[in-house]
């Protein structure tokens, strides 16, 4: 591949990414703290953050969460070179809409935005605000319709179109392409329609922590369909980074996750299990993470960034060699493991590519 890997951080918009009882990492969903953490990620040579959106915290409704696309806004205007990538359920907006608040934040940040699509997943969001859910299928017709419109209006084109769930009739948008010609779209879902629908519209198609076998098919299959644009689709995996100097300390580090995770399972509520409960069955997505023991967001350690510093340098190379470009990562505690991972882990990925590249 060309280029070099990407590392994005996820934004900690939930408060955690991980464990909520964690000693050295207090659950805290504060723009003060997400401002920060971006801030720091920026300094520490980080390429982009994800804001994951929900209206109610899907960890615990009585826990805060931090609004995605009035975050993203104020973080685009406070940064200079990290890219901020916004997600958005399509069900929740008009795209007409969605796209004007896009190019808005693309202005505001010097053509460094990007939309993160997400067909929704989480039921109670959409359920009980009275939006509703529809069935999977039904839900990626209109995230079909909907991406189409967005992706043309965030070209600056002028856009007809008619279909089942929305008509647009000569609409247009302005400023558009003042810095790019439009604002990256990332795509993440796993199931037959989530694969056409990146394959037609996305530029990136974000993969759930998973082996690198199942990733390798999945990337096989999705370079099978119909692609939408001359640019080749690209690719990105969600991992959860557990490294020490040692793989003895990072093995004990691992097991102090696992025991963390355990006492959330145990606590009031059972934060864990509730949250499966609240996911649509129908969702290839969660299906498969449910299938995959793991510790943070979206498969996590099931993306095998676990090991000495080595090692999982050794097994981000081996990842990029596969097909993936983009990294989005998470810690815990997440700003000390941040900045662990710049120091040492990233150092080491680029004299492994360094190497490579000699000896070829």
């Amino acid at each position: 591949m060309a280029g070099r890997p990407r590392f994005g951080v996820w934004a900690n918009v939930h408060g955690t990414m991980a464990a909520l009882g964690h000693p050295e990492d207090p659950v805290d969903a504060s723009w003060a703290r997400v401002r920060d953490q971006i801030l720091l990620a920026e300094k520490l040579g980080f390429d982009s953050t994800l804001i994951a959106q929900h209206t109610m915290n899907p960890l615990d409704e009585s826990l805060d969460q931090l609004d995605a696309w009035s975050a993203a806004a104020a973080a685009a205007a406070l940064t200079d070179s990290i890219e901020i990538i916004a997600a958005i359920k399509p069900s929740i907006i008009h795209p007409t809409i969605l796209a004007k608040q896009a190019l808005g934040i693309e202005e505001i940040s010097g053509g460094r935005f990007a939309v993160n699509v997400v067909n929704a997943w989480w039921i109670p969001d959409l359920e009980r605000s009275g939006i509703g859910m529809l069935e999977h299928g039904e839900r990626y017709v209109y995230g079909s319709e909907w991406l189409h419109v967005v992706r043309r209006l965030l070209s600056g084109e002028r856009t007809t179109f008619h279909g089942k769930y929305f008509d647009v009739d000569d609409f247009v948008l302005h400023p558009a392409g003042t810095h790019r010609s439009r604002p990256r779209i990332y795509l993440g879902g796993e199931s037959d329609p989530a694969r056409d629908l990146a394959a037609a519209e996305a530029d990136v198609l974000f993969l759930n922590g998973q082996s690198p076998d199942d990733a390798r098919a999945l990337i096989a299959d999705v370079r099978r369909r119909p692609r939408g644009g001359a640019d080749p689709l690209r690719y990105g995996i969600a991992a959860f980074v557990v490294t020490a100097p040692t793989a003895r300390e990072a093995d004990e580090l691992l097991e102090y996750h696992w025991e963390l995770n355990a006492q959330d399972k145990a606590g009031d509520g059972d934060t864990i299990d509730r949250f499966a409960r609240d996911t649509d069955p129908a969702s290839v997505m969660w299906q498969r993470l449910r299938e995959r023991p793991h510790i943070g967001p979206n498969g996590g350690t099931a993306a095998g960034l676990v090991g000495d510093y080595d090692t999982v340098a050794a097994r981000i190379v081996d990842w990029y060699r596969d097909g993936i470009e983009t990294f989005m990562l998470a810690f815990q505690p997440f700003e000390a493991e941040m900045r662990r991972f710049a120091t040492e882990i990233k150092p080491r990925v680029g004299e492994l590519l360094q190497r490579s590249e000699l000896a070829s």
